[in-house]
């Protein structure tokens, strides 16, 4: 189920990357996440709980909602800009990030080879990137910002995953990209063909199967079984850039990217050792995406979106 739902998220960011060279961002968001917002809706209409949608930290819910916002405008116009496979390689850096964070946010005691790992990760992201030697665009900025902010995303969640419905954590950033993409879109609003709105439509549905799929995994699955996952998406996206998009990457970013994921490994296998870490490890907040965000921990009574 973790291969199949990052398959689907591969597919869902080659629509984006396709949508990307016509319409901007902002218009992709709105769309996609409006018709992604329908089944969403209808989960919570039949959800027979009891428990409502005012969030215990409503003050961490509203920068974890921008953040995730961030995130995703970021990682969307990334997408559209750069090859599949080197956008993927800096999103991968999301974890490590969550690692360093925690020491100071979360109060969690980082030993030695955990940094050391981070900071080999760190020089995976040089890799790809080559200072000097080649040029560092927008689209650059725009993925280790995705990162970035999926990074505070996580650490919010890590902190307050356990007392929030998994619910609540949906919808706010949902509704929020919904009115915030709203007021944006009469500036960069280009008509559309059916065809274009249905791929719009694929992407925020895309999201929605991808994610079903991770919380299945993540039942079935101890998540340091899991998690490494995420990773299969370099896979995915090698072919679909070459096939569809004529992408071919170099040495240098198939070098980088092998590190930030042997990094990220041997994070989340430290991390999920009981006697490394007192609190949720990195591979508990469950999907580094930007756009799915970092999934709580499910409780008992949390029956719709664990």
């Amino acid at each position: 189920m973790a291969m199949l739902a990052y398959g689907v998220f591969a597919t869902h960011d080659a629509v984006i990357k396709s949508l990307g060279a016509n319409y901007a961002v902002f218009q992709i968001i709105f769309f996609s996440v409006l018709f992604a917002f329908v089944p969403v809706m209808v989960m919570l209409l039949v959800d027979r709980s009891e428990a409502n949608l005012r969030p215990h930290h409503p003050w961490l819910v509203v920068v974890r909602t921008f953040t995730m916002m961030t995130s995703m405008v970021c990682a969307f116009y990334a997408f559209s800009v750069l090859p599949l496979a080197e956008t993927y390689a800096l999103l991968f850096a999301t974890p490590l990030m969550i690692t360093a964070l925690s020491v100071p946010l979360l109060g969690e005691t980082v030993r030695l080879r955990r940094w050391i790992a981070v900071f080999v990760g760190l020089i995976g992201v040089l890799v790809i990137l080559r200072p000097g030697y080649s040029d560092f665009s927008l689209g650059h900025a725009a993925a280790l910002t995705a990162a970035t902010a999926s990074a505070f995303s996580g650490i919010i969640v890590r902190k307050i995953g356990s007392e929030e419905r998994s619910a609540v954590l949906i919808l706010f950033p949902m509704l929020a990209n919904i009115l915030f993409m709203a007021m944006l879109l009469p500036w960069v609003y280009v008509p559309m063909p059916l065809t274009d709105l249905g791929l719009m439509a694929s992407v925020g549905l895309l999201s929605m199967v991808a994610q079903l799929c991770v919380i299945g995994a993540f039942r079935a699955a101890p998540a340091a079984m899991v998690a490494p996952f995420q990773y299969s998406q370099i896979i995915w996206a090698v072919p679909f850039g070459f096939f569809l998009f004529g992408d071919v990457p170099d040495l240098w970013v198939a070098a980088g990217t092998s590190i930030i994921i042997g990094s990220g490994l041997f994070v989340v296998w430290r991390e999920n050792r009981a006697e490394v870490s007192d609190t949720a490890p990195v591979s508990s907040t469950r999907n580094a995406r930007p756009d799915a965000g970092p999934m709580p921990r499910p409780r008992e009574k949390d029956h719709v979106l664990p």
